[in-house]
Parts: C-alpha cells; sequence; structure tokens
C-alpha cells in the first residue's frame, strides 16, 4: 500500500512537471487555452509535492506527527489546491465554450494577455476563500478545538451545514456548469454539422454560359452561418474575395473555369475547424467524465458522513474517496495529449 501511495504521488509529479517543461519550451502552446491547463497543471503538480508525501506517513501510522502548524499548513495547501483544480476544470470548460459558440469575439481577445492572468488569479483567490478562512479561523471563533491529539483534520470535519454549502460551491455547481458548457458545445457543433457547408457559388447547367451566383451578405448584415464559420470566412485573402465580387458576371472563358475554386477552399478551411473543434469538445468531455467520476463519492461521502457526525462512514471508505481525489490530479496530464498534439 505504502509502495502504491508513493507511486502515485511520483507519477502526479512527473507527470505535471512535463505539461509545465512542454508549456516553458515550446512557443507554440502558448495559448490562451493553454494557459489554464498550466494552471492546473500547477496546482496538480504542488498535489503530488507537497499534499501526498506529508500524507502517507499519516495514512499509514493513523497519527500525525509533525505538530499543529505544519497540520494547519497542509489542510489549506490540499483544499486550497484541489478546489483550484476544479475551478480549472471549469474554466477551461468556459473557454472553450466561447471559442467554440462565440468564435469572433474570442479571436478578437487573443492579443489581450491580461484576461487569461486576471482569471487564473481568480481562480487561486475563490478557491482560498471557501475553505481556508474556515481552517485557520473556526477553532478561534468556536473557542475550543475538536481535533484530537496526533490528529490532522479540519474543525469542521463533522460539521454537517458547512460541508453541504462547500461541496456544492466546490463539486456541485461546477459541474452542474462544466455538463452546461459541454452541452452548449455539442449542440453548436451538431447545428453546423446540420447546416453543412456555407451557401457558395452555383453553377446552373442550364445555361450555356458559365454563370455564377453566390450568396454575399449585405453591408451591416450577418451571415446564417455560426460565428465559428464567419472567423475561417475572415482569413480568407483578398484574391478570394474579389473572385467573389465578381462572380455575377457570365465567365468568358469556356475552358478554364475557376468557379469552383473559392467554395472549395472556403468550405475546406470551415470543415477543418468544425473537425477541430469536435475534437476538442470530446477531449474536453473526457476530462469532465473523469473529474466527475474521482469526485462525485468523496463529496456525497462527505454531506453523509457530515449528517451523521462520521459514525456511518467506514473510515477505509473514507480513505479510498480521498485518495480518489489525488488520482484525479495523476489522470490529468494524460489527458492533456487529447486536447492539443504538442503536449
Amino acid at each position: 500500500l505504502a509502495f502504491l501511495m508513493v507511486l502515485l504521488s511520483l507519477v502526479t509529479i512527473l507527470g505535471n512537471i512535463l505539461v509545465i517543461l512542454a508549456f516553458i519550451m515550446d512557443r507554440n502552446l502558448r495559448h490562451r487555452s493553454n494557459y489554464f491547463f498550466l494552471n492546473l497543471a500547477v496546482s496538480d503538480f504542488a498535489v503530488g509535492v507537497f499534499c501526498m508525501p506529508l500524507y502517507i506517513p499519516y495514512s499509514l501510522t493513523g497519527k500525525w506527527h509533525l505538530g499543529r502548524g505544519i497540520c494547519k499548513l497542509w489542510l489549506v495547501m490540499d483544499y486550497l489546491l484541489c478546489t483550484a483544480s476544479v475551478f480549472n476544470i471549469v474554466l477551461i470548460s468556459y473557454d472553450r465554450f466561447l471559442s467554440v459558440t462565440k468564435a469572433i469575439s474570442y479571436r478578437a481577445q487573443q492579443g489581450i494577455t491580461s484576461s487569461p492572468a486576471i482569471k487564473m488569479v481568480a481562480i487561486w483567490v475563490f478557491a482560498f476563500l471557501l475553505y481556508c478562512p474556515a481552517i485557520l479561523f473556526w477553532e478561534h471563533v468556536a473557542g475550543h478545538s475538536v481535533v484530537a491529539a496526533h490528529q490532522c483534520y479540519a474543525e469542521f470535519f463533522d460539521n454537517w451545514h458547512f460541508l453541504l454549502c462547500a461541496s456544492t460551491l466546490e463539486f456541485f455547481v461546477p459541474l452542474l456548469l462544466v455538463t452546461y458548457f459541454n452541452m452548449h458545445i455539442f449542440h453548436n457543433i451538431q447545428r453546423r454539422q446540420r447546416r453543412g457547408s456555407v451557401q457558395g457559388c452555383e453553377s446552373p447547367r442550364s445555361s450555356s454560359l458559365s454563370w455564377r451566383f453566390c450568396v454575399l451578405p449585405r453591408p451591416g448584415a450577418s451571415s446564417p452561418a455560426s460565428e465559428a464559420e464567419d472567423s475561417v470566412s475572415s482569413s480568407v485573402s483578398p484574391k478570394k474575395e474579389s473572385l467573389v465580387t465578381d462572380c455575377s458576371s457570365p465567365s468568358r472563358d469556356y475552358s478554364i473555369s475557376p468557379e469552383n475554386e473559392f467554395p472549395v477552399s472556403f468550405r475546406a478551411k470551415t470543415s477543418s475547424k468544425l473537425q477541430r473543434d469536435e475534437k476538442r469538445a470530446k477531449s474536453l468531455a473526457i476530462i469532465v467524465c473523469v473529474f466527475a467520476i474521482c469526485w462525485a463519492p468523496y463529496s456525497l461521502l462527505m454531506i453523509i458522513r457530515g449528517a451523521c457526525q462520521g459514525k456511518c462512514i467506514p473510515n477505509s471508505l473514507y480513505e479510498v474517496t480521498f485518495w480518489l481525489l489525488w488520482i484525479n490530479s495523476s489522470l490529468n496530464p494524460f489527458l492533456y495529449p487529447l486536447c492539443h498534439v504538442k503536449f
């Protein structure tokens, strides 16, 4: 058992440090959305470096030998890092939601580096405020400590009302948010797939001349295609735009007609972006599912444990669900390549 614990800690450390090093060394990874993966990797790395090694002796012996000060520090770091990991997954889902459903406004903000930084800092602030003040000041407000000697756990460990509120904010609300974001992402992709390729040029066969009719948007009017498709059309070169502008006039060259050049290229770019969005959406869904599987047992168990004052839940079952949280930090680095081939 001790070997498995140490192995899990090493896997967590090595996996996440490789992600961090890849981000530092490869400039292609320094994309706006990948900063959020970096933020998640940092929190998971800290779990493997600090939280797991200190807990292993305590788990094996059943006694905390490092003093109350280190116990408080370990509790603050453990709750902070695990909560930050959850909030980072929500932020990654939200970022992917914007990139798929609001592509134009998302791309317009690509050069704004302060926006990701503010969101990343906000993640850590919210994660700290959720548990850490209660860990540090609960016994001072209550006037006494309920933690036995040579034990290390939070003062609110058996407080059902606090655990219900905290678990709702830490797990159930994030789970609802990432589910909402992913459902909208898949709905947007399915709508674009049903719509098919954007309207392009058509060549009526009944005409002896090669007439081309294109559906061009009026100035100021919005295209029926999605914003994601509009973002692709904005990257078409001016040369091809001039080809579309002239497509309402008859073609004088009967032997060579470039009429299909624009729509084929346009459809290819639109299809390519659609495929990328679909792949990333499926990859994100896998990360979210792993998060739900790892966190649901612990969150439900803590609420039940608090309601019955810890008398109805075996300690061994609690240990299993507790380690399941940290397994999520070990698995995340192996899921990143699903979202970006460079990882």
